[in-house]
C-alpha cells in the first residue's frame, strides 16, 4: 500500500523576515504516519513543513519539506503524477490567503482613489499585485502596514484529478460551528471534491 500524507500548517511570506501562519502542528498527520508505517508492506509519502511534527524515522517513510500553499500545490502535483497512491490524507493546514502586496498608510493614501466601487477597487488591486513589495524588509517606520491578502487554491480540489482511483480524506477546522453546520460542509466537500 502507498499512501500519501499532508501534516503541519504552511507559512505566507510578507517580505523576507515577516510571515503569516497557523497554529497547526502537524500531530495528526504524524500519528497517521507513524501507524501506517508501522507496517512495513506500506510506504508513506510525507508532506510537511519545516516546524511541524515529524513521524518517527523509517526506511519506509520519505519527508518532503515544504513552506507555502504554493509549495505544496507544486509538491503535491509532482508527487501526484510520478506515483500511484492508494490513499491520500489531506491533514495540513493550508493558507487560504497569501500576501499580494503591501503598503504603508502614506503609500496607501497616495494610491488608492478617493471614492471606489467594488469593481474597481477589485481592478485596482489586480494592478497594483504586480508591484509586489519585492524590499528584503518592509520598512517599520510607518504606524500602520496595509497588508493585501489573495486567495490560495483550494489544493484538496486537485486532488481527485490527479490520483482518480486514490481514497481521499481531507479535514476542515471551523470553530464555534453547530453540528448542522459541520456536516453541512462536510457533505459539501465529499461533493466539491469527491473525497
Amino acid at each position: 500500500m502507498k499512501v500519501l500524507i499532508t501534516a503541519g500548517g504552511t507559512t505566507e511570506k510578507i517580505d523576507q523576515v515577516r510571515a503569516i501562519t497557523n497554529h497547526s502542528t502537524g500531530r495528526l498527520g504524524q500519528a497517521l504516519a507513524d501507524h501506517f508505517a508501522a507496517n512495513p508492506d506500506t510506504t508513506v509519502d510525507y508532506v510537511t513543513t519545516r516546524q511541524a511534527l515529524k513521524p518517527e524515522r523509517r526506511s519506509n517513510i520519505t519527508i518532503y519539506t515544504i513552506e507555502s500553499a504554493q509549495d505544496l500545490f507544486l509538491q503535491l502535483e509532482t508527487l501526484t503524477k510520478k506515483e500511484h497512491y492508494d490513499a491520500i490524507i489531506h491533514s495540513m493546514a493550508v493558507s487560504d490567503f497569501t500576501p499580494a502586496f503591501s503598503f504603508s498608510e502614506e503609500q496607501l493614501a497616495k494610491k488608492l482613489p478617493a471614492s471606489s466601487t467594488q469593481e474597481e477597487l477589485a481592478n485596482w488591486f489586480a494592478e497594483n499585485e504586480q508591484i509586489k513589495n519585492s524590499a528584503s524588509k518592509i520598512s517599520s517606520d510607518t504606524e500602520h502596514l496595509v497588508l493585501v491578502l489573495k486567495k490560495t487554491p483550494k489544493i484538496i480540489s486537485y486532488l481527485r484529478e490527479w490520483q482518480p482511483k486514490a481514497k481521499i480524506i481531507g479535514f476542515k477546522l471551523l470553530v464555534d460551528v453547530p453540528k448542522e453546520s459541520l456536516l453541512t460542509v462536510a457533505k459539501n466537500s465529499l461533493i466539491n471534491n469527491k473525497t
